[in-house]
């Protein structure tokens, strides 16, 4: 018996026309950019797929080269999707590079009589498309649902076929009855289609992991400069602090304030404000390491907690971010603010927290007092001290 793939490509039209309305109700819901990124690849699939009707017909000359490119489309917007479960974002480059090859080699092997023009770049783009968004699938975090991996070996399992289309196509051809019977495009359109409905399934549960994550992510990070706010920075440095404890390592806390914050509002506008916080937030990122701690602890003011760091080393790290933040390009019109600091350490980290914090702003006290756009240190022998003098 031998596949009908005119058929065959209509029940995957159908089907794929089913799944995308379902998941551009799921991505309207959840916003969830994975869920996105799939509706984008079903929408693809099926404009390709509609176009591979054509052939045969007068329409052929540009419907097969547009099937060849919209479905290779697909496959990346599928691997595109996979990345953002990693955090990660596909270039537009990267996604257009795919698509743009086929279009060529589609275009030069004459698609008004050769059904397969541009096969070769086609089935080899697909190959490629596919086994990247298995990849990705496969390296996905572990916070997310272990349903990755068995999406990933589904996507491997599809790579692994067009694999075998593609050498069979350069071996022996598309005449030839092996590829007729196991690579043409009804049974590759037969197991497309158990695979889109098998994976879909299991693509809501991804959907609704990313939406959870980004709920979360948006409890503990300020809207504004994307740091920790203020509860989620002091339940991750009791944590660090309790680790350093038993490893009898030290620490160091930064207390930062912008001077004179209120005049730039006052004399810019809140949006200059704005600006001067997230370009405080971004200094900030681009001097300190990816295990220390960055918070927006209140209005102006950001706290940093540095596992390890002395008390010379916090302060250099203070005035690196005074040096990114001088060399930040200002908005026309506009003065960034100098800052004030004060910082503290405890090697072994024996103090809590909330002494190093005490002491700390202590310090940034005393950086106001002495005129602003400062650094003040206060180490540990003198801690009590200082910090009796900010109490009183």
């Amino acid at each position: 018996m031998v596949l009908d793939s005119f058929s065959v490509r209509v029940a995957l039209g159908v089907v794929t026309v089913t799944l995308l309305v379902l998941f551009c109700a799921s991505y309207r819901r959840t916003r969830s950019p994975y869920a996105g990124w799939w509706s984008v690849a079903l929408l693809e699939f099926m404009l390709g797929n509609t176009a591979f009707l054509l052939n045969g017909t007068v329409h052929q000359q540009w419907a097969n080269p547009a099937g060849n490119v919209l479905v290779v489309a697909g496959a990346f917007s599928v691997w595109a999707g996979a990345r953002t479960l990693r955090d990660l974002r596909a270039a537009p480059w990267q996604l257009a590079v795919g698509p743009g090859i086929t279009a060529i080699a589609s275009f030069l092997e004459n698609p008004a009589v050769n059904v397969w023009s541009g096969g070769f770049v086609y089935l080899a783009m697909m190959t490629a498309g596919i086994s990247l968004a298995a990849r990705d699938l496969w390296f996905i975090k572990a916070n997310h649902s272990q349903v990755h991996k068995a999406l990933s070996l589904a996507a491997w399992l599809l790579a692994v076929y067009y694999l075998g289309r593609w050498v069979v196509y350069a071996t022996q051809g598309p005449a030839s009855a092996t590829f007729k019977t196991y690579f043409g495009p009804a049974p590759s359109g037969l197991v497309s289609m158990v695979l889109l409905v098998t994976v879909s399934f299991s693509m809501t549960a991804l959907s609704t992991d990313q939406l959870i994550k980004g709920l979360r992510e948006r409890a503990t990070r300020d809207h504004l400069t994307g740091l920790l706010n203020r509860g989620a920075f002091l339940e991750l440095a009791n944590s660090e602090l309790k680790r350093l404890r038993s490893n009898e390592s030290g620490a160091a806390v930064v207390l930062a304030d912008l001077d004179n914050f209120k005049a730039v509002n006052d004399e810019y506008g809140h949006g200059a404000g704005d600006a001067a916080l997230k370009a405080f937030a971004d200094a900030c990122s681009a001097s300190v390491r990816s295990t220390d701690l960055i918070g927006r602890y209140g209005g102006e003011e950001f706290i940093l907690f540095l596992p390890g760091a002395t008390q010379e080393r916090a302060q250099s790290i203070a005035a690196e971010i005074s040096r990114h933040m001088a060399a930040t390009k200002v908005p026309e019109g506009l003065t960034f603010p100098t800052i004030s600091y004060g910082v503290t350490a405890s090697s072994p980290a024996l103090a809590s927290l909330n002494f190093m914090i005490e002491v700390a702003d202590a310090a940034l006290y005393s950086a106001k007092a002495l005129g602003r756009n400062r650094i003040v240190g206060a180490d540990r022998p003198g801690a009590a001290t200082i910090a009796d003098e900010a109490r009183s």
